[in-house]
């Protein structure tokens, strides 16, 4: 396909650049009850101790936060309720994105309204799957480009085949999206390694810039122009995931290489446990109500025994670290 690009690495763009950092999918709770209506105690609960921890960034209804499963009007009151605890934390200026979604492009403009009216900064929208027999690259491209132009809030790309059936924002797309002005980053949870390095040789990361879907290559991200993560082990070791980031753009390499380590064989929990088994073992650790944990109906509760003991043994690595960097924060 034709590559359109405004021919100064968009020097002259107009829309906000995505901070860098570490950018959270916050968890989205719920009561067990018949209606699964939304714990908003246990969420103020979360979404206090994420923003408390010092993260660049919070993704509301993001996929970790099952956004197919959330109302528009729960939506809104997410952003509302992050913006008025951020404020009350002392953060006033934290980063807030909401995942907009729909199955029509229509939809998805209506969302983005919604998140500027909520507060939201920047809306993480993913490519609409439905059709995706029809979605070829021309209607992908033209879907973010209708959708950019309609925005009041900048947009990031969410590159994320496994559960957009298998469509995938190639590095060609994404240096014609990247020049539009209101279109600021990309989020790969396509493990597209070679997609950070591409994007960044055509974008100063200011402009457009490219973020690793998971922590668990967040340094390798870093080391070929990424900007940072939106990773959902943030829910459980923030402090962890922001050390490995300031490792990752500092000095250090051995210390860095140690921690990516470190970090990826615990991720892997999160991985292969899936958002119910996420939802588990944080409410574990944190201390939510158990029964607070369980996704929306249908998908499945995380209550094999084996598997909640193996997720617990594959998180506990990074408890003393966490700990001790939250000692250190307090000092």
């Amino acid at each position: 396909m034709a590559i359109s690009t405004n021919g100064t690495n968009g020097a002259s763009k107009a829309g906000k650049p995505f901070p860098p950092g570490v950018h959270v999918p916050s968890l989205t709770w719920f009561l067990d009850d018949s209606n699964q209506e939304v714990d908003w105690d246990t969420q103020r609960k979360h979404l206090s101790f994420l923003i408390g921890s010092g993260l660049h960034g919070i993704v509301l209804a993001g996929t970790n936060g099952e956004a197919v499963a959330l109302t528009a009007t729960e939506k809104a009151k997410l952003v509302s309720i992050t913006r008025e605890l951020a404020v009350s934390l002392g953060r006033p200026d934290l980063t807030v994105i909401l995942g907009c979604g729909g199955g029509s492009t229509r939809a998805v403009i209506e969302e983005t309204k919604l998140a500027k009216e909520a507060g939201a900064d920047y809306a993480l929208v993913m490519v609409p799957s439905y059709f995706h027999f029809a979605m070829n690259e021309e209607a992908i491209v033209a879907f973010f480009r209708e959708l950019a132009d309609a925005s009041p809030i900048p947009v990031l790309v969410y590159n994320f085949p496994g559960v957009s059936a298998g469509l995938d924002v190639n590095s060609e797309m994404l240096e014609t999206l990247g020049a539009h002005p209101n279109i600021v980053g990309v989020k790969l949870t396509c493990g597209g390694i070679a997609k950070v390095a591409r994007v960044r040789s055509v974008f100063e990361p200011e402009t457009f810039c490219a973020l690793a879907g998971q922590s668990d290559w967040l340094l390798p991200a870093i080391s070929v122009g990424g900007t940072g993560t939106i990773t959902g082990l943030a829910n459980i070791y923030p402090r962890t995931c922001i050390d490995l980031y300031n490792l990752s753009i500092g000095s250090d390499r051995k210390a860095a290489e140690k921690a990516q380590i470190e970090l990826a064989a615990v991720e892997w929990g999160f991985a292969k446990g899936g958002i119910n088994g996420t939802k588990w073992v944080v409410a574990q650790y944190l201390g939510y109500p158990e029964s607070s944990c369980h996704t929306r109906r249908p998908y499945p509760k995380f209550v094999d025994a084996k598997k909640q003991e193996w997720i617990m043994n594959i998180m506990k690595p990074l408890e003393a670290k966490e700990i001790s960097l939250k000692k250190l924060a307090k000092a």
